[in-house]
């Protein structure tokens, strides 16, 4: 089995599938991913300004964190491992969560992909399969998006999903060195009837 794959024995965990990726729950071993994707200075530019996640923060915080949210949630919504399932190879992660302690029928969807698997539609193609298992499983009322206003790429993904901009957002206190950062963020919605309409 290649490095960084999604194997057979993991399958039965599967939050979702599309076409071409497979999602599931990181588990306790996945720390690595975490500390591979967010070193690289393309992927961190409009979050930390390039700066890597410091790997004792990946493993004490952020990966102990993912998975409180499986529990919290009954596996109904949380952040999840993208796996190519032609080949296995891992290219990021989704996420689809309420507010910590927000309405359980809104939640944010989000991504973070490697840059192998940029230009590819794979932002597009889990975003759309998170929105159709939202409205069309869980039963959501409402579903954003969040992004610095210079992430032009991330932006036109959010277009794709046919979501809209709600408004402007100022940019956090810890991102102040962001480039951009002077131009603030933006907030994209789409809700369960303009889901249905197309």
């Amino acid at each position: 089995m290649p490095p960084h794959s999604f194997g057979h024995d993991r399958l039965v965990d599967t939050y979702l599938e599309t076409e071409r990726l497979a999602l599931r729950p990181f588990t306790a071993d996945d720390a690595g991913l975490l500390i591979e994707l967010d070193s690289d200075p393309a992927v961190m530019r409009f979050l930390s300004g390039g700066r890597p996640t410091a790997p004792e923060t990946v493993r004490e915080q952020h990966l102990p964190r993912i998975r409180a949210g499986y529990e919290k949630w009954a596996g109904r919504f949380g952040v999840f491992a993208a796996y190519e399932k032609e080949g296995g190879a891992f290219i990021g992660w989704f996420l689809l969560r309420p507010e910590p302690d927000g309405p359980l029928d809104e939640a944010e969807l989000g991504y973070r992909l490697r840059q192998s698997a940029w230009g590819r539609g794979y932002g597009t193609e889990g975003s759309r399969g998170l929105l159709d298992k939202a409205f069309g499983e869980l039963g959501l009322r409402r579903v954003w998006a969040e992004t610095m206003a210079l992430n032009h790429r991330s932006r036109s993904i959010m277009e794709k999903l046919g979501m809209t901009f709600a408004r402007a957002l100022p940019t956090p206190e810890d991102m102040l060195m962001v480039e951009g950062a002077d131009q603030g963020g933006v907030r994209y919605e789409i809700t369960a009837e303009q889901w249905r309409a197309g």
